[in-house]
């Protein structure tokens, strides 16, 4: 991966990416796949004596663990729910090895990067939180941020979170998978950020998020409740301290509130089920096809470091947009 644009004098090392690699890498629990990759990341330029140079940045990590040959007997079918159909007809030719650039794999880079956007960010006071929220039909109850990295499901409810691990073990017991909603918290953002129109603040973080591939949806505070609410019920009110609630999820009009920014993102079930589903042939015949192989029986766990990551590569580049505005 490459990140360009960071700000010159940054302390930053390989450990410190380590750290969030290692949330998002495989093989943590019985909840993600079992297969074993140390994502060990190399920082090959941009950073010099400690410190960023300004100068873009090349990090760079190796599989360790692939296994092509699972792949073997299923490569001439679709797969339900993943992109081969969608980029043989792009692209007239698909890496049947895995998922090639629709793989999950590619989250590993957004991860390094937005670490290098989340040091930045604790320079000026902000803070990326996030967590699973819902997974498997269970939702959290309370909100307690200590036990998030305690729990193997990183839901932010102890009790919530044994029921999700009992769920994930019936649906792997059934070769089955499940979803689930990731919910990201950020405080200490100034007032202000974002573009009027075409990059608002929500709208540049839609995009980051549903860039990630097995996120299918999003929202913004009140969400898809405020189809429900009324006017009344929905303005943020103010007082001389500040706003009275928080519905607009900390942005308005596209532009930061000073408001706590609140979004939920839906992740999708994991496509690869070794349960046995219709599909078709390269030749358009129908056919059964079971996906074997190692697999992560729920994605909501590895994506949190995924979210709070892209989360922080837009607000930073707001930051300097900002910065460049009043210049």
């Amino acid at each position: 991966m490459v990140v360009d644009g960071a700000t010159p004098g940054l302390e930053i090392s390989e450990p410190e990416i380590q750290k969030q690699l290692d949330r998002r890498k495989p093989g943590q629990s019985d909840v993600s796949t079992p297969r074993k990759e140390p994502d060990i990341v190399n920082m090959l330029s941009g950073v010099f004596q400690g410190k960023t140079t300004g100068t873009p940045i090349l990090m760079i990590l190796y599989n360790k663990d692939a296994d092509p040959s699972a792949y073997d007997e299923i490569r001439k079918l679709y797969r339900p729910g993943h992109a081969d159909f969608t980029y043989l007809q792009k692209y007239g030719t698909r890496d049947w090895r895995g998922s090639g650039r629709a793989s999950g794999r590619e989250t590993a880079g957004r991860v390094a990067a937005g670490t290098i956007a989340r040091k930045l960010l604790a320079g000026r006071g902000v803070s990326v939180l996030a967590y699973t929220v819902r997974a498997g039909g269970i939702s959290c109850e309370s909100f307690d941020p200590d036990i998030i990295e305690q729990n193997p499901m990183r839901a932010c409810d102890a009790a919530a979170a044994e029921r999700m691990t009992a769920r994930v073990a019936q649906l792997k017991e059934a070769e089955d998978s499940m979803g689930g909603i990731v919910e990201c918290r950020v405080r200490g953002v100034q007032p202000g950020l974002g573009e009027p129109v075409f990059d608002k603040l929500d709208a540049e973080l839609a995009h980051a998020m549903l860039s990630v591939g097995s996120v299918k949806g999003i929202e913004f505070g009140a969400g898809f409740r405020v189809a429900d609410m009324s006017g009344s019920e929905h303005n943020d009110e103010m007082d001389a301290d500040g706003f009275l609630t928080n519905n607009a999820g900390g942005i308005i009009g596209g532009i930061s509130t000073g408001n706590e920014i609140i979004f939920r993102v839906a992740v999708k079930p994991t496509s690869s089920i070794a349960r046995a589903q219709k599909t078709v042939d390269l030749d358009g015949l129908e056919r059964v096809i079971r996906t074997e192989g190692r697999h992560d029986a729920c994605i909501c766990p590895r994506i949190v470091p995924v979210v709070e990551a892209m989360t922080c590569l837009v607000l930073e580049d707001h930051y300097k947009r900002q910065a460049a505005m009043h210049s």
